[in-house]
């Protein structure tokens, strides 16, 4: 999956929590983006199994999108956390970065992370 992708279900994931209902309005609100742009993503995520589109205009994650969002988010409240602690950085540096980390690390690397907060 892509980057963009994940930022989409980690945005649904958060939004679901936050606010309890999701459209695609608030997934353009919250990334800043067009609302068509978002229309083809979720085309592209509902086609894929990552989300059900519910006539009343509704998203919701399926199993397999509620997993791989848990996964992103989790990924990036782990590094968050990390830098502002090991690297020292303040909490919006370390979310915009942690935001571009999330995605291209390999799990050796995140797991290599999580046991050193752990054990710290």
């Amino acid at each position: 999956m892509h980057e963009s992708g994940e930022n989409y279900l980690e945005t649904i994931l958060i939004l679901k929590e936050r606010k309890g209902v999701v459209r695609s309005i608030d997934i353009a609100r919250e990334l800043n983006f067009s609302k068509p742009s978002v229309s083809r993503a979720m085309g592209i995520l509902k086609d894929d199994g990552f989300i059900i589109m519910e006539s009343s205009g509704e998203i919701l994650l399926t199993e397999r999108g509620r997993t791989k969002a848990e996964q992103v988010y989790g990924r990036h409240r782990l590094l968050t956390a990390f830098l502002q602690q090991i690297a020292g950085v303040d909490s919006e540096t370390a979310e915009k970065n942690a935001c571009r980390m999330e995605h291209i690390l390999d799990q050796e690397v995140v797991d290599g992370i999580s046991k050193y907060m752990e054990s710290h």
